[in-house]
């Protein structure tokens, strides 16, 4: 069959993943959508997949669209009358140290909160639902009954039945050569069977993404990796229907099939594969044996299941698999391009994302914008220069293993480091930084004090679900900000200015708040979507009269961006440019901030002359720069915007302050345990674009109703309007631990007044509150409940099994009336 000369939308990839996409927009009633296979479907990656099924993942949305999945695949054989291989025998994962165990238990809390049915599980329990199991050295596991297995190459084929059904054109055979554009969007794609014009076009090309968004010129960041298992021969004596089993502590899985044992392997050091190009033949490929790589796994699973001693192997297999720079798969819409959307790099949970990936990318390019919160996967979360191949390969050896290694807080990458540095990134480190990374930035998160420093200690972290190596350390920088002055290194915050005699009408419409303002004023707002939730969380200061600064978190400057281009009318006079590089961000913070920085700065720095949300220009030391009275921390202090080439300068021009006035140097975890205790949001966790912003408590930065500008209306106004008018249906809360020993990090479930209600959206330790805070949402119980009456109830919060209860408060409970940053 001939492939068409248009089509509404073309899908590249003929995986789990493309046919899913497929299934779910004929659903939606798209009509002409064709999906192109260079081979045939499933040959890449997906028949070779284990087709394991499981429910929970890291948060929410996660896990909603993993039990979508499951739920779709349960129904999908009544739908189309091919058998998915679809059973929920459950799942078992085993904990051997002390450590998993309590990541487990803090794993089945959060499940618990986003309504996963879990229980946590002996050593013997676990053998009666395993017999044969070894759990000797077992601490515990738990038991999620609702999870199973299926299988890969009849999903898919179930998908590409239903979507024919519903309309959809598949062509197997037909390679795509390229990507057509014009004026910055996706017009089609040519194939070596004629070229088609296209509305939208879907890169769901598996391993071979990256490699399809080069054509596009969009930036895809993933490589494959060597994935091994072997498949027994018919063990007699197997007890049928065995839950699947994961034993991460020694990097296995395994999955009873048939009389027979799938063993799976996630090992530690990883091999990528096709560093050189993937070959233009490959189709139900496997790779060449690599016994002594996978031994040690095997020697292990046989300790663990002894009747594998005796089994023989029928299948040793190999296979490629695509991983991503942070163990995350790709999904939205390109910044680069637009209609190009992109859906890869599953990291070998392809089979059990695919349904809800498929359905949540259908909506985004029905309505324009993502149905729910998706920023975990978010595309525009990619910097693009992690699309390039050494990265790639440096970087993939170590996140293939990291699915199953211990998921400790602030656990970060080994490898493919260094790649980004702040240009006094070399002073830091010569001050005992401890570096973390963030968009392929590196940060300071911490700093060794200065005796160990001269001691000659390495700054490097020790991880654990307790307070680790760090705590007290960042704990000083903490009170230092509180009670002093601190210094950060903020070089890598987003920067994206507008210029044009239009910038102001544009900012007008996609600003909630007013931006209307003098030269030289600094406005906190959101970029808010229709229904009034929030897309962006920034500052905006006017350098000029046509000339604003938008200033964002490190990690969503793409997001930020691509979401100021997309609202810029076409007949606008108004350029958006990233200007991140141009300059650092030395922030100095804390009560004797101004006694600190006067003598650097001619310019006065007095209230009467520098008042709190301005700018001005300043001199100091030999260089220039602009001060900014702002704060993230909830003190008195300036964030110092310095170009790139002086910074070194100024930075030894404030060290060499510290002869006569103490400053402390500090880090990111400081920054975030004190912003924590000013209650103040962070975007990805506190708020996303399925918070309304007056139920994040954020309304005093909306007005909805300033002036109508050229360009139209504040995006959001009515749904903004609507919701003063109906009430608040939740409000986010602050919570402290009245123990002031547990510790948190986000979702940890809460309970009010002994019913589990929600999660924390973020937690952090509060070193002058004394007690761990957190951050979540408490709905409603009836219509027009008011926050006295929600601040009436008791609170407890679920930390990995235990019941603790907690202080809670609408008003920050540092500071609730601001008079430090006024001081």
């Amino acid at each position: 069959m001939a492939v068409p000369s248009h089509a509404r939308a073309v899908i590249i990839g003929g995986g789990v993943v493309g046919c899913s996409i497929a299934y779910h927009l004929g659903k939606l009633g798209w009509r002409d959508v064709v999906l192109l296979e260079r081979k045939q479907l499933t040959c890449g990656t997906t028949w070779h997949a284990a087709g394991l099924i499981a429910q929970l993942r890291a948060t929410q949305n996660m896990t909603r669209l993993a039990k979508y999945s499951q739920e779709l695949y349960f129904g999908l054989e009544a739908e189309t009358g091919v058998a998915t291989g679809f059973k929920r025998n459950g799942s078992i994962t085993v904990a051997l140290t002390d450590e998993r165990m309590e990541e487990l238990r803090r794993s089945a809390a959060m499940a618990r909160a986003f309504g996963v049915e879990i229980d946590e599980i002996s050593p013997s329990e676990i053998a009666s639902r395993y017999p044969g199991l070894s759990v000797d050295d077992a601490v515990g596991g738990v038991w999620l009954p609702k999870d199973g297995q299926a299988d890969p190459v009849n999903i898919t084929q179930a998908l590409a039945k239903g979507a024919r059904n519903y309309g959809v054109a598949i062509h197997q055979g037909v390679k795509v050569t390229g990507i057509t554009k014009d004026a910055g969007r996706v017009t089609g794609v040519t194939t070596d069977a004629g070229n088609i014009t296209a509305d939208y076009v879907v890169n769901a090309g598996g391993m071979w993404a990256r490699d399809i968004g080069h054509m596009a010129g969009v930036a895809v960041p993933l490589h494959a990796c060597e994935h091994f298992y072997i498949v027994t021969e018919a063990m007699p004596g197997l007890t049928a229907n065995l839950p699947v089993l994961r034993v991460p502590d020694e990097c296995a899985y395994y999955k009873e099939d048939a009389g027979k044992i799938l063993l799976g392997a996630f090992e530690p050091n990883s091999k990528p594969w096709g560093m050189d190009g993937i070959p233009e033949d490959f189709e139900f490929d496997s790779l060449p044996e690599d016994f002594d790589h996978f031994e040690p796994i095997l020697a292990r699973a046989i300790e663990r299941f002894p009747m594998l001693a005796t089994a023989g192997i029928q299948t040793f297999f190999n296979g490629p698999e695509s991983f991503t720079p942070d163990d995350r798969y790709i999904l939205g819409e390109a910044p680069e391009l637009e209609n190009f959307f992109v859906a890869a790099g599953f990291n070998s949970v392809g089979i059990q994302s695919a349904g809800g990936a498929g359905m949540v990318l259908a909506e985004w390019m029905e309505t324009g914008n993502a149905p729910i919160d998706l920023w975990d996967v978010d595309i525009r979360r990619m910097q693009p220069f992690q699309a390039n191949r050494s990265y790639l390969q440096a970087r993939v050896s170590e996140t293939l293993g990291l699915l199953y290694a211990d998921h400790f807080p602030y656990r970060q990458f080994a490898s493919a480091r260094g790649v980004r540095r702040s240009p006094i990134h070399h002073y830091l480190a010569d001050q005992g930084a401890c570096f973390g990374e963030v968009a392929g930035w590196e940060r300071a998160n911490w700093f060794l004090p200065e005796a160990a420093v001269h001691a000659g200690k390495t700054a490097a972290y020790e991880y654990s679900w307790k307070r680790q190596n760090w705590f007290d350390y960042s704990a000083a920088e903490h009170l230092a900000v509180r009670q002093s002055v601190g210094l950060f290194d903020m070089s890598s915050f987003g920067k994206i200015k507008l210029v044009g005699r239009d910038a102001e009408a544009v900012l007008q419409r996609i600003a909630a708040n007013d931006v209307a303002v003098p030269v030289g004023k600094i406005v906190y707002t959101q970029f808010l979507n229709e229904s009034g939730h929030i897309e962006a969380d920034v500052t905006i200061t006017r350098l000029a009269d046509d000339e604003f600064l938008v200033v964002t978190p490190a990690a969503t400057i793409r997001r930020d961006l691509h979401w100021i281009k997309l609202h810029i009318p076409d007949d606008a006079h108004a350029y958006a440019i990233d200007m991140t590089v141009a300059e650092s961000v030395l922030v100095v913070m804390g009560p004797h901030a101004r006694q600190f920085l006067q003598p650097l700065i001619p310019q006065s720095l007095e209230n009467d002359d520098f008042a709190f949300g301005t700018m001005q220009p300043i001199e100091i030391g030999h260089a220039v720069g602009r001060a900014h009275r702002v704060t993230y921390v909830g003190e008195l202090g300036w964030e110092l915007y310095i170009p790139a080439d002086m910074s070194g300068h100024v930075f030894e021009t404030l060290m060499a302050r510290r002869k006569d006035h103490d400053l402390a140097l500090c880090g990111l975890h400081a920054l975030d345990s004190c912003r924590i205790e000013k209650a103040f949001r962070h975007f990805g966790h506190d708020i996303s674009n399925e918070d309304h912003v007056l139920e994040a408590g954020l309304g005093f930065a909306v007005k909805e109703d300033k002036p109508v500008g050229r360009f139209g209306g504040m995006i959001g106004a009515d749904a903004v309007r609507a919701k003063r008018n109906d009430g608040l249906s939740q409000r986010l809360m602050q919570f402290r631990l009245k123990d002031p020993g547990p510790l948190l990090y986000h979702n940890e479930a809460i309970l009010r007044d002994g019913e589990l209600i929600g999660y924390l959206t973020s937690g952090n330790y509060g070193h002058h509150l004394g007690a761990a805070i957190g951050l979540g949402y408490v709905k409603c119980k009836m219509a027009g409940e008011t926050a006295q009456q929600q601040l009436q109830s008791s609170y407890q919060i679920d930390v990995a099994g235990q019941l603790v209860d907690a202080d809670v408060s609408f008003r920050p409970m540092y500071d609730p009336k601001a008079l430090q940053v006024r001081l």
